[in-house]
């Protein structure tokens, strides 16, 4: 018994259909395993197969796009602190490490102490310091 109709999708133009389908398989996968994308997001392969017949209504050019929807990677955010340098009056911009502007925390790579943007307290306590002029308060007595 034969098909009236006898085309397998995977062994269209030698099975390059079945091979193209399984590459846009892979990426719809790998989305999927994406820690960066919602766990939960529909992803989706679309196969288009368009058929266009000759004149004579005898032979059929098939020819097949795909398209792929995958879920988009989640953005980040986080937290910037602005101002201007009092001493140079330039604009400044930092992401603010700690939890809270002002405060110290210590950063788990190293270990150390550091300000809230991400600065060492021990390097911006020798910037003080060095920049710290002592006012003698006995010598303006006369």
């Amino acid at each position: 018994m034969t098909k009236e109709i006898d085309l397998q999708l995977s062994e269209l133009a030698n099975g390059a259909i079945q091979e193209k389908l399984n590459g846009e398989l892979e990426k719809v996968f790998a989305n999927i395993h994406d820690p960066n994308t919602p766990a939960t997001a529909k992803r989706g392969v679309t196969i288009k197969l368009e058929f266009k017949p000759d004149e004579n209504r005898q032979v059929v050019a098939v020819s097949s796009d795909f398209s792929v929807k995958v879920a988009p990677v989640e953005g980040v955010s986080t937290t910037v602190l602005t101002g201007k340098d009092l001493v140079t009056g330039k604009v400044e911009a930092h992401e603010l490490k700690s939890a809270v502007p002002g405060q110290t925390y210590i950063d788990p790579d190293d270990g150390q102490v550091k300000t809230d943007v991400g600065v060492p307290v021990d390097v911006v306590e020798k910037e003080m310091q060095k920049n710290q002029q002592v006012i003698d308060l006995q010598k303006k007595r006369g």
